[in-house]
């Protein structure tokens, strides 16, 4: 699916793009291997649906049906994604899952 090009950001069609992104084969696969990550961590009794816990991939780049979850709030999952708090954020996680061990 192709979305037409854009000059301006004012014509930019975000929900074109956004089709276009969720519907190519590789990322259909990384959303088949999230939503099974956190079916398993239901199963297993570790999250529940809306307890604002999220599966937290610890292999951020490998593969993440190989990849090992541990299970943590949103907030923190999710500010991780700011470059300062990035190598805190995953060692205070790693050091949590270490001590469960």
């Amino acid at each position: 699916m192709k979305c037409p090009g854009h000059k301006d950001k004012e014509k930019r069609d975000y929900k074109c793009e956004n089709k276009a992104y969720g519907s190519r084969p590789d990322q259909k696969k990384r959303r088949a291997a999230r939503n099974k990550a956190r079916s398993d961590a239901e199963k297993k009794g570790l999250v529940r649906k809306g307890d604002g816990k999220d599966v937290h991939h610890t292999q951020p780049n490998g593969d993440l049906r190989k990849s090992p979850v541990v299970v943590i709030s949103a907030s923190v999952n999710r500010s991780m994604s700011a470059p300062q708090n990035l190598r805190k954020m995953r060692n205070r996680v790693a050091k949590k899952h270490a001590r469960k061990s």
